[in-house]
């Protein structure tokens, strides 16, 4: 019955960790598919992993596709703002670019444009117009020739967001070939960043597929099937695990040491978050006079290359260890740095040998809770905070922070001074968010964390078997 042909589409890489270094692959060749990967990244999946590939070796997009994105996006939040009576939706715009007279033009073409569009008919001209831009491309029909070459049984599209991938589904639907996608993260869609329209589309949770509805009034309740997120899978994989002994060695820590992950932040999301860094690094000398015998673990956001942080780590170096993710630059872009397998067994090890992790509002709380460890989010601003530097206070206002059951799913630390008494209850036993943070966990991804993969490869034998969903 089986031994259909699935084309596993990554139009950048953020699907790489979910749906190339998990066992994802693995089980659906368990289950007798024949799994061709079709690169538009410049991640050498047949070099590094020998997984057989098809590259998209033509980048183009329509030169006004991005600008039409942009105009949706616009529209959507505001449509969301006008129809739940809700502010919120207009943080997740950029600032328009008034430098320059092309930029101002520019901006003025956008503006007008989101005005004559900013209904549900709006959208759809909208969208219209991106799809008839995107048919015109070379790197449509380009897709198109490889799909006819191919004849792949379904195509499914690892993550939602990118406008690279709008060319390369249109050929496939116009081929009479089926469409699956999957919403890539947490927080992606009352942020209006569902670019890509497909047959089906799989969700982490009850959560996002009610969120899908409310905010695609196009999309219909059977295009929708929650299966979870590989993201999680590898804390439960055993195979990872390194002893304390082993992974202190690797990454010469200290072993009379605790550690406390900080997990750094992106620059938009965070952009003084080197100083939460050194108040943790100021918390932990106290606590180290108290008899405590901590270290810190910095592991930096991956796409981050900047150098904010490296004064505060060399003065603090004898408390601050860097391990930095394995991933690695394929080019000078933040979208053109990739993770890598080993990066899932670094995570891993850092979440199990740490004794809680401290951020700015990421799903790391998740990784850790799955660990049974705690998370504190930092939740005050800096004095540093001056006019056009973002506050971080305004990402836990965000849609996707009212998924929380109650405000104990993590640890606020809402002044510097509570950091280091926070820091001790923990360490004490007296302080956790773990039991709260599970729930989280469940609401945002689901019943079956381990059961992902298995989720999604169900649903794309039923697709293309034909099996009503």
């Amino acid at each position: 019955m089986m031994n259909k042909k699935i084309l596993v589409f990554f139009p950048d890489g953020v699907g790489l960790r979910n749906f190339a270094f998990t066992k994802f692959k693995e089980i659906g060749e368990q289950r007798g598919n024949q799994i061709i990967y079709w690169n538009n990244t410049a991640f050498p999946l047949q070099e590094e992993l020998g997984y057989n590939e098809v590259k998209i070796k033509t980048q183009k997009i329509h030169p006004l596709t991005p600008f039409y994105c942009r105009i949706r996006k616009h529209i959507e939040l505001n449509i969301a703002t006008k129809k739940f009576a809700d502010s919120v939706y207009q943080t997740y715009k950029f600032p328009f670019n008034y430098n320059g007279l092309k930029n101002t033009l520019m901006t003025l073409f956008i503006r007008v444009l989101i005005g004559l569009n900013s209904s549900e008919k709006g959208i759809l001209r909208i969208r219209k117009r991106i799809n008839s831009l995107e048919r015109s491309t070379e790197k449509y029909n380009y897709c198109k020739a490889q799909l006819e070459e191919i004849k792949p049984d379904l195509v499914f599209c690892t993550t939602q967001r990118a406008s690279q991938s709008i060319g390369a589904l249109l050929a496939a639907q116009d081929l009479g070939i089926p469409t699956l996608t999957f919403v890539y993260s947490w927080d992606n869609v009352p942020k209006a960043m569902q670019l890509v329209e497909t047959d089906y589309y799989c969700v982490w949770s009850n959560l996002m597929k009610k969120e899908m509805l409310q905010y695609y009034p196009f999309i219909k309740e059977n295009q929708l099937i929650v299966t979870g997120t590989p993201q999680f899978e590898p804390h439960y994989d055993t195979a990872l695990v390194q002893t304390r002994e082993e992974f202190f060695a690797e990454y010469n820590l200290d072993t009379t040491k605790k550690y406390i992950c900080f997990s750094g932040d992106d620059e938009t999301t965070s952009p003084l978050d080197q100083y939460y860094l050194e108040d943790l690094a100021n918390a932990v000398r106290v606590l180290n006079t108290k008899g405590y015998n901590l270290g810190i673990i910095y592991r930096k956001c991956p796409v981050d290359t900047t150098s904010r942080y490296d004064a505060v780590i060399e003065a603090n170096k004898d408390v601050i260890v860097v391990i930095d993710p394995l991933w690695k630059a394929m080019g000078k872009q933040w979208n053109e740095v990739f993770p890598t397998k080993a990066d899932l067994k670094l995570l891993y090890n850092v979440c199990a040998h740490s004794e809680l992790v401290t951020n700015v509002c990421s799903s790391t709380v998740f990784d850790f809770v799955a660990h049974n460890k705690p998370c504190i989010y930092y939740n005050y601003e800096q004095p540093q905070l001056k006019k056009g530097i973002r506050d971080i206070g305004q990402n836990y206002k965000y849609v996707h922070f009212r998924s929380m059951p109650s405000p104990e799913a993590a640890i606020f630390c809402t002044d510097k001074n509570q950091l280091e008494s926070q820091i001790e209850a923990i360490l004490k036993g007296n302080l956790s968010n773990v039991s709260e943070g599970k729930k989280w966990y469940t609401i945002v991804a689901g019943e079956t964390p381990t059961q992902a993969s298995e989720k999604i490869w169900n649903t794309i034998e039923s697709i293309v078997n034909e099996i009503v969903i």
